[in-house]
């Protein structure tokens, strides 16, 4: 019997980024195995290479960084070293790649449509325009979106996060590749359209042989769609083997801290504005702490009534139709209080977040903070709003100007509200890096030189500059790793808890949810289906929707160390 090969090998990789004089090595001597038809999870704090070694593999390290040394095999060819048009012959066609950062990698200028059919034409799957036109359809609905054909004539902006995300899942897997590299591949997707998409890549794995290396901080995920998990720590691979034995019991300290930073469903509440004691010294350890009492609760700060946000689409030469983005949605959130939205991507959560931070104007309805019709407010009068009002976008690299350094970047908020002089505004970034667990030299660089998870973080401090009473975070923890994950919530619980803030929170993770919020709105195709305690919901969910959100969170089943 023949010895079976693997389809990747890498061996003892190296890999360094130019610094100012010269190389800091990033990749300490790495050795990974992918065998055909097998399904591996990268998981690892931001920053711990994981995302460079599979990046190294298909030969697209940014113009600073270079294997230094090591060997990667791919099916018998040496890829360290490979020329570029060799490279171009198997990146895509034999190793597809779904990237992290959707906004970063869709063209602006170009419809989803015509980018999906550019990839399909480079990697010669179909020739003639109709079959080129009909694999992209095809794709794109194999990822999970919805009126596939109607959405090729849309362009990025007209795409929520989760959208994008998926129509570089079709992208990806356009070419039937023997290996899919997926890098934080359902980061931004709610969780239906997340099983939806990991089942399709199951599928390819059980009648192609297709290979899938996974790259995730999502722990549930690892452990139930992953055979193998591998444990990267600082540039180092510190445990590796199956997936449920490691995170059943693992060995490696590091391993041991993310297995319990994890959230689970299981977890309640981690701060509250009544008296509570002390924060818990570890970040999910909430044994000691109770639910607050709901009467406690400030008058409502935020009141949502009969809100409704409606489209124009663009239907070829045919004049356009009607897109309901949002339909007659009503809530309250009380001074103190942190309200949950979750629902499928494209269910209107972040257009009402638009809408409440005054970037998007309500097609009907009202809105009112402390009390004001926030239509009615002067353009002095919104300016001074928006200093107590401030938000945290799901795209951290669409919302970080590339040409501003991180500093800078924290700082602009200080600036344009004129708070204090430029030493204290110094002082002021320098502490916000600190609550945010970011090394204080990030300040002089730039966001293409921070992983995805930092550059979350840095739009976390910016919306804590200005110290303000209502934070609007739209899947604010969604692409950090779950130490830092911990950290961030840990944070929004005792800024609440200390300051009195009012969250408006808006998330596809439902474990986040149970962790950080009061109440929850779930959303269904632009209207609020459910809406009850936190508790409530996901005790006693009351919409069949609801328990199929509930249902289709990876890993339910799986216990975790703890």
């Amino acid at each position: 019997m023949s010895e079976r090969k693997p389809l990747l090998s890498v061996r003892d990789l190296k890999v360094a980024f130019k610094t100012d004089k010269n190389y800091k090595q990033v990749l300490h001597g790495v050795d990974l195995e992918v065998f055909p038809g097998e399904t591996v999870a990268i998981v690892g704090e931001s920053g711990s290479g994981k995302s460079t070694m599979m990046h190294a593999v298909i030969n697209l390290l940014p113009g600073t960084g270079k294997i230094t040394d090591g060997s990667v095999n791919w099916n018998g060819t040496e890829l360290v070293g490979i020329g570029r048009r060799a490279m171009e012959t198997i990146r895509g066609r034999e190793i597809g790649l779904v990237p992290q950062d959707p906004m970063s990698n869709l063209n602006p200028v170009w419809s989803v449509g015509f980018q999906v059919e550019e990839a399909i034409k480079a990697n010669g799957v179909a020739k003639s325009r109709a079959e080129v036109k009909k694999r992209a359809v095809e794709v794109l609905e194999q990822a999970g979106l919805q009126d596939a054909e109607k959405r090729m004539r849309q362009y990025p902006h007209q795409f929520s996060g989760g959208m994008k995300q998926r129509a570089l899942i079709g992208i990806g897997l356009s070419a039937n590749p023997q290996l899919l590299i997926a890098d934080e591949p359902t980061s931004a997707l709610d969780v239906t359209v997340q099983r939806v998409v990991l089942d399709h890549l199951a599928k390819l794995t059980g009648e192609m042989g297709t290979a899938v290396v996974f790259i995730t901080h999502d722990l549930g995920l690892a452990a139930e769609r992953a055979e193998k998990l591998v444990v990267m720590y600082r540039g180092n691979i510190v445990e590796s083997g199956p997936s449920r034995e490691i995170l059943q019991n693992p060995q490696h300290p590091y391993t041991k801290r993310l297995v319990s930073a994890a959230p689970s469903l299981a977890s309640r509440r981690i701060g509250s504005t009544a008296d509570l004691p002390a924060a818990p010294t570890s970040s999910f350890d909430v044994s000691d702490l109770v639910r607050a009492d709901e009467n406690a609760k400030g008058a409502p700060v935020i009141e949502v009534e009969g809100l409704r946000k409606v489209y124009k689409l663009r239907k070829g030469n045919f004049g356009s139709e009607d897109f309901v983005a949002v339909n007659d949605a009503t809530f309250s959130i009380r001074r103190g209080e942190t309200m949950a939205l979750v629902g499928e991507s494209g269910s209107g959560k972040s257009t009402i977040a638009k809408m409440v931070l005054q970037l998007e104007k309500p097609t009907a309805g009202t809105i009112r903070i402390d009390g004001k019709d926030t239509s009615k407010l002067s353009g002095s009068e919104l300016f001074k709003l928006r200093s107590k009002l401030q938000p945290v976008f799901q795209d951290p690299y669409g919302s970080l100007d590339p040409l501003v350094n991180i500093g800078n970047t924290i700082m602009e908020p200080l600036n344009i509200h004129n708070i204090g002089d430029r030493a204290s505004r110094r002082e002021r970034v320098l502490e916000l890096l600190d609550q945010v667990a970011l090394p204080r030299e990030l300040a002089t660089r730039y966001p293409n030189e921070l992983s995805g998870g930092q550059r979350q973080r840095v739009a976390v401090a910016r919306g804590l500059a200005l110290k303000p009473e209502i934070l609007v975070l739209d899947e604010a923890v969604s692409a950090l790793d779950v130490l830092v994950q911990a950290q961030i919530l840990d944070l929004l619980a005792e800024l609440q808890r200390d300051l009195g803030l009012t969250y408006l929170f808006i998330t596809h993770d439902l474990a986040v949810v149970r962790l950080i919020a009061d109440r929850v709105c779930v959303m269904q195709q632009g209207k609020i289906v459910e809406q009850a305690t936190t508790d409530e919901v996901f005790e006693n969910p009351q919409q069949q929707y609801t328990r199929n959100l509930l249902d289709a969170i990876p890993g339910r089943s799986i216990e975790l160390a703890k």
